[in-house]
């Protein structure tokens, strides 16, 4: 996918989180996400937004995530839009060789935050539809890989990631949709250990046997892999312990 194609994506899912958030109101639970109100939702989100829209300026080293959102309900969906505004204007005005922080590899830093605020708002923005008991918007088979691919090949082969075995097992993840890019991986093998798991993308998912398999569409495998999706669309094969393994410890 295209940075723009991110952007985009970042434009339409924040207005519709913010709006389905408005529909909700601001104290009701987030199913998606136990112990949350909505109004913990939109002002993490928000909070996210802004500390992105910082690193856009040229910042090059990392600084934590400050909760900056009022405290009166009443001004959470207009500090909200301003600070998604201000996220998606100054991606669409970075130019191409911005140098700044990130923390996943990425072809271009302002590639990198395109990408991970979408996918960021985009699983939000299924916190808020669960709130709202609203039906989930179809994200394409192109961006839920993506989606896929960040958390699997970004974010588990950190020293954060909990997914360990104390012996050597494999699962597999492989979507089964068909997806427009050919380039796109659809399968992911997690080599799992007492070390952060090492993950291969492959064009092949039947190369080699594996102690577990995980097969679904994309969207479904998307939301399944963030804990946003119901386990029952996917379909798991062999020691299904390790996907109820990844169901415990996968939170990043």
């Amino acid at each position: 996918m295209e940075t723009v194609d991110f952007i985009e994506t970042l434009r339409r899912d924040g207005k519709s989180l913010v709006d389905l958030a408005t529909s909700a109101g601001w104290d009701a639970k987030v199913p998606t996400c136990p112990g949350w109100l909505v109004r913990d939702l939109v002002a993490h989100t928000g909070s996210v937004h802004r500390w992105a829209t910082g690193y856009l300026a040229g910042m090059t080293r990392r600084v934590p995530i400050e909760p900056c959102a009022p405290q009166n309900a009443e001004d959470l969906a207009p500090w909200f839009r301003d600070g998604h505004g201000a996220l998606v204007d100054a991606l669409t005005a970075a130019p191409v060789d911005l140098e700044c922080w990130t923390f996943l590899p990425a072809p271009t830093p302002l590639s990198f935050w395109a990408r991970r605020q979408a996918h960021e708002t985009a699983i939000h923005r299924v916190d808020a539809e669960s709130a709202a008991g609203a039906e989930h918007t179809e994200f394409s088979p192109e961006f839920a890989r993506d989606g896929i691919d960040e958390l699997l090949t970004g974010f588990h082969v950190r020293s954060k990631s909990r997914v360990r075995t104390e012996q050597p097992r494999t699962l597999l993840v492989e979507a089964t949709d068909p997806g427009s890019d050919p380039a796109q991986p659809s399968a992911w093998l997690l080599r799992l250990s007492e070390e952060p798991p090492r993950v291969e993308r492959l064009t092949d998912a039947d190369a080699e046997p594996t102690d577990c398999v995980v097969r679904g569409p994309s969207q479904a495998l998307y939301l399944a892999l963030w804990n946003r999706g119901r386990r029952q669309d996917l379909d798991v094969t062999g020691d299904a312990s390790l996907a109820e393994l990844w169901h415990s410890t996968s939170a990043v």
